[in-house]
């Protein structure tokens, strides 16, 4: 029993000599890597820029933050985005660091082409996060979107981050989009991804430049800008504006936004804005051809009422609601037309039609996308007002009397 004690004791003792920072990294030498653009360069290569902090411009405080650009941005080019990346060396003195890279970036040139030849890389790195945003630079250069100072944020992943984050909740004409959901939509067997695009608005020249932070008013600004369609895992075309929330809509994606609906003849009298929204996608079959459902329940309140109503009244509050169904269905079948020119299945239909009747998916599954093309679609939207706000009687309605 003695000797096991004492084994025990010369085994704790030696425990702590045995572990060491093997993989230690100091901060002083590390280069951390917010975002990586990437843009088509000569000889089939990729450009390849990388975004990196300046942790002594971006700290808070009163005696913190310095007076330069919180952002550093070097470029290095080679035939794989790692090539580009150990050539990189070249240019910085502390090893690049990916752990908090929160955002990837590729310029429309390389969606359309070689955007595949990209992902491997970011899969299989342990450093690099897979919940890294993806974006896609529209009418822009990838190295012109990462190079952009902002105002309200320092750091511009921060900016892109945020902002997707809120107009998916507030708008819903985007959602937040990362490496993972875009490897999960190649993959596939009856979905393709899709992903977000983002543009600089104003004079892009200037918005890498520290007077572009220094004023109230930016020469440049960065701006969530539509939803990439991929097939095949090449960017195939755009979705905007109305059509764009409807694809948010179907993905179950919306948190809120604003419905606005005609009333007695006045254009966009009344705005409902959703509280809780709901999707379903259901599928039936009527002569061994899929028939996709879309179920909305949606509960909402008025947010807006430049007209004379009466919001106590059940029957005005009924025909408010019917409106707003109308429109809703409206968008949302005008967003399934518009993705089925495409022939790109980015709502997942196949996925379910291959769940409800593997037998029949094994058939129609070569040619999917053409059969997505000519699918019957089915939109019901059930619309319930649940609040009209402090005021049930606009001042509309006095100005009437």
């Amino acid at each position: 029993m003695k000797k096991y004690s004492l084994l025990s004791i010369c085994i704790l003792i030696l425990v702590p000599l045995l572990t060491a920072c093997w993989n230690q990294k100091e901060l002083t030498d590390l280069a951390f890597v917010m975002a990586i653009g990437v843009d088509k360069g000569e000889d089939k290569k990729f450009d390849v820029s990388f975004q990196l902090v300046n942790p002594g411009n971006v700290s808070s405080g009163q005696s913190g933050g310095g007076q330069g650009l919180p952002i550093a941005v070097y470029k290095s080019s080679g035939n794989t985005i790692t090539e580009a990346a150990r050539k990189a060396t070249k240019k910085v003195s502390r090893r690049l660091y990916y752990a908090h890279t929160n955002l990837f970036v590729v310029s429309e040139e390389v969606a359309r082409e070689d955007v595949l030849e990209l992902i491997d890389a970011l899969d299989r790195d342990p450093e690099f996060r897979t919940t890294t945003e993806f974006v896609i630079a529209r009418g822009i250069t990838a190295e012109e979107l990462v190079s952009t100072i902002t105002v309200l944020d320092k750091l511009p992943v921060n900016k892109i981050t945020k902002e997707l984050k809120s107009t998916e909740s507030m708008l819903g004409e985007n959602m937040m989009v990362n490496v993972d959901d875009f490897i999960s939509g190649i993959i596939s067997n009856g979905k393709e991804p899709i992903v977000n695009g983002y543009k600089i608005s104003g004079k892009a020249e200037e918005g890498g430049k520290a007077s572009n932070f220094q004023t109230s008013e930016a020469a440049a600004y960065l701006e969530a800008n539509g939803i990439a369609i991929f097939k095949d895992g090449k960017l195939t075309g755009w979705i905007e504006n109305n059509k764009a929330r409807g694809i948010v809509w179907i993905l179950n994606k919306v948190k809120s936004t604003d419905i606005n609906i005609d009333w007695n003849g006045k254009k966009d009298a009344i705005t409902m804005a959703p509280i809780r929204s709901k999707t379903k996608i259901s599928v039936k079959f009527k002569n061994e051809k899929p028939v996709i459902h879309i179920s909305i329940e949606d509960e909402g309140w008025i947010s807006e009422a430049n007209t004379a109503i009466d919001l106590t009244d059940p029957k005005e509050i009924d025909k408010i609601d019917k409106l707003v169904e109308k429109e809703i269905q409206k968008q949302i079948s005008a967003s399934v037309k518009a993705v089925q020119k495409m022939k790109t299945d980015i709502f997942g239909f196949g996925e379910r039609v291959h769940r409800a009747n593997p037998k029949l998916w094994k058939k129609i599954q070569g040619n999917w996308n053409d059969r997505f093309a000519e699918l019957e679609v089915q939109v019901k939207v059930d619309s319930y007002t649940r609040r009209e706000g402090i005021r049930t009687k606009p001042f509309w309605s006095t100005m009437k009397k």
